[in-house]
């Protein structure tokens, strides 16, 4: 069953590399094929992590520290599995809006495919270094399906997103490069139990440290990312908001759990939770200055991914799940709110907040996913980002940590607001001379399936809340 974790990353990788073999309606039959391909493996490693517990495989026969190890407990069960299910589903509408396309363009899903293996070999990786080149090959790929566009602003968005992600990669490979001079080891559960408590180990960690909150975009180091957002195609932003961004959260997130000495926590953790409490605020206020849709989803996102670093002065090892179901639940929610902007944007030319009067009449089934998305946001009930910010609210709470408890609520309330100016005209009669293009038929069910997983995770926690919990302290 261990063969599991090689084949979740060999399969869309195999896919990626027949796309470039293939032209246009070649890639998107290997790319139909290459979904429920990767799924069953994905599925197969979160079951036997289940049931069996924390699951390793020596790729090539070769175990750490010669080779690589591939190791999944539950936290990295459930990522793949939001991996695999959003990436399918995104997937999916990419290859009807190329079929759909009068100029369907090539390339577009062997980048996608190389996303999405890059993706299930970071989830799985079991050391440092590896984690490094599966995070770069991440970078790498959002930046091509970024630039495929091809106008001038989708690559000043792609040189943008290139230049700052650079540097992050570089500062976290040099205090990768430290760590392995001093203790001869890149293995995570190695390195944690061999670190010292001295400064060139906390240089090395924080080098490590400020390279992943610049690839995760955490305020103040966001300026790069609305602008990707906003640039690339509407699948390809629902993809990279969803998942890619959520990479170099779970590195940092791995990288604490595993390797940060206890007495470093307590004053990182309240620079990290300072850090993203103004993210949430100042994201949530800048959503609510934007004058169109996609650009307001794109900057709620600076918001949303500082809720996930308000987890780290809570006392990591039992408020950690709260985080990581945030994140799923805010991949799910965020994609279906950019497949949602892009219909609108095909329906109408355009997607100003200012244009959707009586829209929700001539488009019901996107409005329902804006509507079930926007309450996940809120983190209202039932939802996934109600069980997340109530278990973060619950730990900020029992640990006196009153501003954070008032951050979360205060993010709730701006996500209400900016969520408002999307639905508030949509419900009223359509103007007389107004002029829709009509949309594809099944345009519109891959944003409905999103909103519908992102309730989905609020009625059913259980399951995944345990599953989270195999393989690392509770």
């Amino acid at each position: 069953m261990s063969a599991a974790l090689a084949w979740a990353i060999l399969v869309p990788l195999i896919g990626a590399v027949l796309c470039l073999l293939s032209g246009p309606r070649g890639e998107r039959w290997i790319a139909g094929a290459a979904i429920p391909g990767t799924l069953g493996p994905v599925c197969a490693v979160a079951g036997a992590v289940g049931t069996s517990g924390t699951l390793r495989h020596a790729a090539g026969g070769w175990g750490a520290s010669l080779g690589i190890d591939l190791r999944a407990d539950g936290l990295a069960a459930v990522m793949l599995l939001a991996v695999g299910v959003v990436g399918a589903l995104t997937c999916a509408q990419a290859i009807r809006d190329q079929r759909a396309s009068p100029r369907p363009g090539g390339g577009v899903f062997s980048l996608w495919l190389s996303a999405w293996a890059a993706l299930n070999a970071l989830v799985v990786s079991a050391d440092i270094f590896n984690l490094y080149v599966t995070l770069e090959l991440t970078t790498l790929t959002a930046v091509g399906l970024i630039t495929l566009g091809g106008d001038r602003e989708a690559l000043k968005a792609g040189l943008r997103y290139l230049l700052f992600a650079l540097p992050g990669s570089l500062v976290y490979l040099l205090g990768v490069a430290i760590l392995y001079g001093m203790y001869a080891t890149l293995d995570l559960t190695a390195l944690g139990a061999r670190l010292a408590p001295d400064p060139t180990t906390w240089t090395a960690l924080a080098l490590m440290m400020a390279g992943l909150c610049l690839k995760t975009a955490l305020f103040p180091l966001h300026a790069w990312l609305p602008p990707a957002y906003v640039s690339a195609g509407s699948t390809v932003s629902a993809f990279l908001a969803a998942l890619v961004g959520k990479g170099s959260f779970y590195v940092l997130l791995r990288i604490w759990l595993e390797v940060l000495p206890a007495e470093a926590a307590p004053r990182a953790g309240q620079v990290l939770g300072m850090l993203g409490a103004a993210g949430v605020l100042w994201g949530s206020l800048l959503s609510l200055r934007q004058r169109r849709l996609k650009a307001l989803t794109a900057y709620s996102s600076v918001a949303q991914i500082g809720y996930l670093f308000l987890v780290f002065p809570l006392g990591v090892p039992s408020a950690w799940p709260s985080a990581v179901y945030l994140a799923i639940s805010h991949a799910a929610a965020k994609a279906s709110m950019f497949l949602a902007a892009g219909a609108i944007h095909r329906t109408l030319g355009h997607d100003e907040l200012d244009g959707l009067q009586g829209l929700a009449h001539r488009l019901p089934v996107t409005f329902v996913s804006l509507a079930l998305a926007g309450i996940s946001l809120m983190g209202m009930p039932p939802s996934g980002g109600f069980v997340g910010k109530w278990l973060l609210l619950r730990a900020a709470i029992d640990r006196g940590q009153w501003g954070s408890a008032a951050v979360i609520l205060a993010g709730g309330l701006l996500a209400a607001g900016y969520m408002f100016r999307v639905l508030r005209s949509a419900f009223l009669p359509l103007p007389r001379e107004a002029r829709l293009h009509p949309l594809p038929r099944g345009a519109e069910v891959a944003a409905l399936a999103l909103a519908l997983l992102a309730l989905l995770l609020g009625v059913a926690p259980r399951v995944p809340l345990e599953l989270l919990r195999v393989g690392l302290p509770s």
